[in-house]
């Protein structure tokens, strides 16, 4: 078998990429002249616009031989609009040569690529280009290994000399602890212990030279060559017998055959081999334009086939399938697409559907209620090529509105989402855990639900719906992320569940899951860097913080001010146009995409958007169930009561629940709480008291808003404590008022329970109680009287209001402590069981309630007036409720009094 070795070659943009691609094939002969960028004859941009730009658009493929080795050479774009292609080819490389321009030196993109390479454990290598060009700028070697080491990783190493010379080796070996303490023992690296370095990211190989001028280009490949194992010796799977590849990219030739681009991962592939339900008609190994059909491609091999009419970029085969990759980047501008008037709508996106899976940058949706395409884009530059790309296709001249920034929404806590689908002959349940991800981990799967209950093939089908599309939020319709959705049951019946039931109980149950949950909005953000003069950092600085961005303490380089920072994307619009004119051309700005951030104008947004989520009928949260010989159509907020089958899983069971508080921002939470705590003096007038509260509730707000970001609230929160409110808020209490007497005399009149409109107040008993100086005192002495105090007090307070009151008394420190209630004249008494705080007890009540009822908690725990929050709960502190006690005292002695 021969050695095959796929090198990848990344840059940003004019670092010198093509040229070093060129520059390879023409040392190893695979080409015999040499071609240049700027004069449009590269052996590898074969695209007219590719040529004409002068820049690399798709990424493209050559063979050359060299040491023994078949290499495959993957020639990557490095303009950021084309980073989805790009990024692609990094699933199928055996190492990377990130090219870094030395001028530039370590750019955004560069940063970006690295991290991208490490996502996908890529070995890399770097080769620092265009030193030749250092000198007039006053740049030294020394000066760019120690930007690779500080913006990159500390463990890049410069290869330049020989790896025997003691400063080499004791750089190689501080990059992993046991072989520095054997070379602190008079152990030499071998080459071994580089090679196996290097395969686990540990170090990163530099070479220094000139691509033009072919210095360093023949020492990079010696590298490569003499430390980078070929495919079939680097992992026991490779060369394995049976067959495995992942599929990379997908294109048409021009007779318009459609190609699967894959590498053979194990095993081997050969011509009329059987994948599914296709069958291989031909292999081809490609080298620019140009192919040679062979009958077999060997482990290690970058080969294109056709036959395969399913496949898709990212998907595995053979012994990877259903090991799918998803990418990182991802769009973050939405444009409609322009038509000619004669086009039909609905026939061209059909048209560009089937171009989609061969672009990474074409994302397309039809919009059904404006008859209208949008495309996802990257940026500007990629518009134009897709622009030529439909016009060269379909002879369609097409343009593309306003851009628009692409959101995304994810989840504040966890929550179980339930669906449920069983039409006449249909039966399918589906129950999932929808979690909070880590930023940029889009969507994460697992799986605990029991075999017993629900045979293996049904559950990874279930787990197959809930990654096959981009599941919509609630909030403005956009795609979920950031979101790990654990399978937690299910239920199929023996003779009615199809494979299509599934799919529709998963998506219902995801969308009633989302229903449920606090939603976040997620916008960009860009990465900044600004070069500009130091006479204009102030204007930078004050253009920064009007777009809510985030700057850095600036810096000098080269003469020139350096400010860094983030700024989100809706924000920043076409400001380098902006920093070149206020600085007469000599301000540069350079961006990547950071990944999403809680939104920065989350109402703005939603109240442009006007999104319904219940008027979504293709995104139904809703369930159907089989009643009376019909299926019937069950509303998502009731769907809980008919399940048929329990996950036993709980906001707060069996280490399922989030720690909500281990993200709150503790010192302003102190802060308050301790002002809070504190006793006023004198007097306060009606407007005091009215303004000391509104800003208490808006700080609180605040804090939840930052540990959660800004959510759509089930319900519009009006203040019970009515001296709290503004006059907005109290006509719009008196309305509710009156609204809620209509609903009761029409329901009593019905003989129905008016109690389904009640309000309730869950009460912290212990909170309150050492809130008040008297029941304070009085505890000191004796607990129980204190506990019979405020009972008494909350007996006569229920009575005389509309709300249900349960009050909870903490048992946490009772050994053997069993939960149980009490009633006293109306008023609901709860005694937590033993290991189970009042706050413990008061969030799970608060979120169960809060489903069907308005919910206030009283309580002057900061933190849990946060999660409470988060619940959907509206908080009321312990001294505004002794505050709305003593009022509620005085209204009933005044009704005394006028007997």
């Amino acid at each position: 078998m021969h050695k095959n070795l796929t090198i990848g070659i990344l840059a940003h943009v004019d670092a010198g990429k093509t040229t070093l691609s060129e520059g390879l094939l023409y040392l190893s002969g695979a080409i015999r002249n040499m071609g240049r960028v700027d004069h449009r004859d590269t052996f590898l941009d074969t695209y007219e616009l590719e040529r004409s730009r002068g820049i690399t658009i798709f990424s493209k493929q050559a063979m050359f031989e060299y040491e023994g080795i078949n290499f495959t050479l993957l020639d990557t774009p490095g303009h950021a609009d084309f980073s989805p292609e790009m990024e692609r080819t990094l699933q199928v490389l055996d190492v990377a040569v990130l090219v870094i321009s030395a001028p530039d030196r370590v750019t955004s993109q560069a940063k970006v690529l690295f991290k991208l390479l490490s996502h996908y454990q890529v070995p890399t290598i770097i080769f620092v280009n265009k030193m030749d060009q250092t000198d007039a700028q006053g740049i030294g070697k020394d000066d760019i290994m120690a930007a690779l080491k500080s913006d990159l990783s500390s463990h890049v190493v410069d290869f330049s000399g020989s790896v025997s010379d003691a400063e080499t080796q004791e750089e190689i070996a501080v990059c992993d602890d046991e072989l520095l303490e054997g070379f602190l023992e008079g152990r030499a690296v071998d080459k071994n212990d580089i090679i196996r370095l290097i395969r686990a990211r540990k170090c990163f190989p530099c070479r220094f030279g000139s691509a033009l001028k072919m210095d360093g280009v023949k020492e990079l490949l010696d590298l490569v060559s003499a430390y980078i194992p070929a495919s079939d010796e680097t992992s026991e799977n490779r060369i394995s017998k049976a067959f495995g590849a992942r599929v990379f990219k997908i294109s048409r030739d021009e007779n318009n055959n459609r190609l699967t681009h894959m590498k053979i991962i194990s095993g081997s592939l050969k011509v009329r081999d059987q994948i599914g339900d296709d069958k291989i008609d031909q292999i081809r190994l490609y080298s620019g334009d140009r192919y040679t059909a062979v009958k077999e491609a060997e482990t290690g091999m970058i080969c294109a086939v056709t036959g395969l009419t399913g496949t898709r970029a990212g998907e595995g085969l053979g012994t990877l399938e259903g090991e799918t990759v998803t990418e990182v980047l991802q769009p973050i501008l939405s444009s409609t697409l322009i038509l000619p008037e004669e086009a039909d709508a609905i026939q061209v996106y059909g048209k560009l559907k089937a171009l989609e899976e061969e672009e990474p940058m074409l994302l397309l949706n039809y919009v059904e209620s404006t008859k209208s395409i949008v495309v996802q884009t990257m940026g500007e530059v990629q518009k134009e090529i897709l622009k030529h790309l439909i016009k060269s296709r379909f002879d369609l001249d097409v343009g593309f509105g306003p851009g628009h920034i692409v959101y995304k929404e994810t989840i504040a806590a966890p929550v179980e989402g339930v669906g449920h689908y069983e039409p006449l002959r249909h039966y399918a349940e589906v129950h999932l855990l929808l979690e909070p991800g880590e930023p940029g981990s889009g969507i994460v799967t697992d799986n605990v639900c029991n075999t017993d209950d629900l045979a293996l093939n049904w559950q990874r089908l279930i787990q197959t719906h809930i990654t096959e599309k981009k599941h919509l939020g609630v909030l403005t319709g956009s795609e979920i992320t950031d979101i790990k959705i654990t399978l937690l049951a299910g239920r199929a019946h023996e003779k009615h569940t199809e494979g299509g039931d599934f799919r529709q109980a998963t998506y219902r149950a995801i969308r009633q899951g989302l229903m449920e949950a606090n939603s976040i909005l997620l916008e960009p953000v860009f990465d900044y860097r600004i070069e500009l003069p130091q006479e204009f950092v102030g204007r930078a600085l004050s253009d920064m913080q009007r777009m809510n961005g985030t700057v850095s303490s600036p810096d000098i380089e080269g003469g020139k001010s350096i400010l860094t920072g983030t700024v989100p994307a809706a924000c920043l619009g076409d400001y380098s146009t902006t920093l070149s004119s206020y600085t007469r051309g000599e301000g540069r700005i350079f961006t990547t995409l950071s990944g999403y951030a809680p939104c920065h104008n989350t109402e703005e947004v939603l109240e442009q958007t006007s999104y319904d989520p219940e008027l979504d009928i293709d995104n139904s949260a809703d369930s159907v169930f089989c009643m009376h010989g019909a299926g019937t159509v069950i509303h998502w907020s009731e769907v809980r009561n008919y399940m048929h089958v329990d996950s036993g899983w709980s906001p707060d069971g069996s280490g399922k629940k989030t720690d909500l508080s281990d993200s709150i921002d503790m010192e302003a939470l102190e802060k308050l709480q301790a002002r809070l705590r504190k006793q006023d003096d004198g007097e306060r007038s009606f407007d005091e008291i009215e303004e000391r509260l509104r800003m208490e509730d808006k700080e609180l707000k605040a804090i939840f808003e930052r540990t959660y970001g800004a959510v759509k609230p089930r319900y519009v929160e009006t203040a019970t404590t009515y001296t709290a409110m503004t006059p907005e808020e109290k006509e719009a209490r008196r309305d509710l008022e009156v609204e809620n007497k209509k609903r009761e005399k029409y329901e009593n009149t019905k003989g129905q329970n008016p109690d389904e409109y009640k309000e309730y107040l869950l009460v912290d008993g212990y909170n309150i109680i050492y809130a008040s100086p008297e029941m304070a005192a009085l505890a000191r002495d004796d607990l129980k009287a204190a506990r019979d105090t405020l009972i008494d007090t909350l007996v006569n307070f229920q009575g005389f209001r509309r709300e249900k009151v349960l009050l909870v008394f903490d048992a946490y420190k009772v050994p053997g402590g069993r939960e149980h209630v009490e009633e006293k004249s109306g008023l609901m008494i709860i005694y937590t069981k033993e290991a189970e705080t009042a706050d413990q007890y008061i969030e799970k009540a608060a979120h169960e309630i809060g489903k069907k009822y308005k919910v206030t908690v009283a309580t002057s725990d900061a933190i849990e007036q946060v999660i409470v929050m988060s619940a959907g709960a509206i908080r009321m502190s312990a001294r505004n409720l002794l505050e709305e006690i003593e009022r509620t005292n005085n209204l009933i002695r005044e009704k005394l009094e006028n007997i």
